[in-house]
């Protein structure tokens, strides 16, 4: 055996990671790792005393638009990052089984834009305010499970620039994905293309040409052929890891506070659970 990918339920990501720990080969898992940090760091644990390299699936990191801003972030040619702004919109609530098992709106779903404005500003997220529910008809089987079928927050950065992001289930007119970043020198957006499912309203302005993204799969399938083609490199000793445990666990912990804030009503440090 080579090496291992691990793309089953997150309920089992840690106990493959520590098999595949234990067999001395590099491994590729989807995110999370697991739902809580306890087992996160344990496996994350395992991988560090076996050596492996263990990649994180976080397939923005991959997708062309992202490497464009973070390219440019890194060049300078931004300027100073000032504001982030993400929309994160399925366009179907999940079915129930999913909901029980996914963790809640951050881990499962905003955990993809933390990681994608750390990845793209090069700052840390030091502390998040975030607000949810699921009032709405659309969102009730979240209600059963105590999650949130929508959710909205801001974001501290260590470089102190700000972000905001948005999420939701039920998004009818597809699936929206899209980043903004606003700098001293310039703004770029992310995700912004002929299939975006969102229509300007002011007079001459046509409509996206469209299809609308049906899904992730269709939105970023581009990316997660790349995703596991670094995976390959990874595993062949030709790269370094593209998502590093400790990053992909930076956006978890970014997770869990945003669920934190949403629970307890208050802003939430990342220090808090160091």
């Amino acid at each position: 055996m080579d090496a291992v990918v691990i793309a089953a339920a997150t309920a089992a990501h840690a106990g493959l990671i520590a098999q595949a720990a234990a067999a001395a080969v590099p491994t590729f898992c989807e995110k999370p790792i697991a739902l809580d940090l306890e087992t996160t760091d344990a496996a994350l644990e395992a991988v560090a005393t076996s050596g492996i390299d263990l990649q994180v699936g976080m397939q923005r990191r991959f997708d062309a638009g992202y490497v464009a801003a973070r390219d440019l972030v890194r060049s300078g040619r931004l300027g100073d990052v000032y504001l982030v702004r993400t929309a994160g919109h399925d366009p179907a609530p999940s079915p129930a089984p999913f909901i029980a098992t996914s963790g809640d709106l951050f881990r499962d779903l905003v955990i993809h834009d933390f990681d994608a404005i750390q990845f793209v500003t090069g700052q840390e997220i030091t502390e998040v305010f975030a607000v949810g529910g699921a009032e709405f008809p659309a969102f009730e089987p979240y209600r059963a499970f105590g999650d949130a079928g929508l959710g909205a927050g801001t974001v501290q950065l260590s470089g102190g620039a700000a972000a905001v992001f948005t999420a939701a289930r039920h998004n009818p007119s597809g699936y929206d994905i899209r980043m903004e970043i606003y700098g001293s020198e310039d703004s770029v957006a992310v995700g912004w293309d002929d299939r975006t499912p969102l229509r300007s309203v002011e007079p001459a302005v046509e409509a996206p040409a469209g299809p609308p993204y049906r899904d992730f799969l269709d939105r970023f399938a581009a990316a997660y052929r790349a995703e596991i083609h670094a995976f390959v490199d990874l595993a062949q000793g030709r790269i370094a890891n593209p998502c590093p445990p400790a990053e992909a666990r930076a956006a978890f912990v970014a997770a869990l506070a945003a669920g934190r804030s949403r629970q307890e009503r208050r802003p939430v440090r990342i220090s808090e659970f160091d």
